[in-house]
């Protein structure tokens, strides 16, 4: 793959507690808690920083959003859709340790035969990939950054 690119993220305003000895994070889009793994950890700076810092809506932002794909059960980490309802972003992210190679940009790829984004973003929180897709042409080109929401 080629450079990846970083995200500056902000300090954002995440709310924590600690349940049984298990530290939670509130997820602003499912509303609830959830358990704060390190990949939880980059889907919560992502969501933020999508809303905060590029205009995303909320409202049209999917966490966990299950699709079956030839007859099995997955689940896209992010998805983000237009003013329509569209699908327009899939988004895989990893854990801060796990390097981003190949096979994440084939997972959000293989959840795309059922979506059919023109995005998909993956990234670990150190590093990002975000690629462009044709999908009339069946071509695809990598993005300097994450497109603003009004770009969708």
């Amino acid at each position: 793959m080629p450079h990846s690119f970083s995200i500056p993220f902000p300090k954002y305003n995440l709310k924590f507690r600690i349940v049984e000895q298990r530290r939670e994070v509130w997820d602003v889009i499912r509303k609830k808690y959830v358990v704060l793994t390190p990949e939880e950890w980059v889907r919560q700076l992502l969501i933020h920083y999508l809303v905060e810092e590029k205009g995303y809506t909320a409202s049209l932002l999917a966490v966990e959003k299950g699709i079956n794909l030839n007859g099995t059960q997955k689940r896209c980490d992010i998805v983000a859709y237009n003013t329509t309802g569209a699908p327009q972003l899939i988004v895989e992210c990893k854990a801060p340790e796990v390097l981003l190679t190949d096979a994440a940009m084939e997972q959000a790829a293989r959840y795309n035969l059922v979506l059919r984004v023109p995005y998909l973003l993956v990234g670990n929180g150190n590093d990002f990939y975000c690629v462009a897709l044709d999908l009339a042409k069946s071509t695809y080109r990598f993005l300097p950054s994450i497109p603003e929401f009004n770009q969708l």
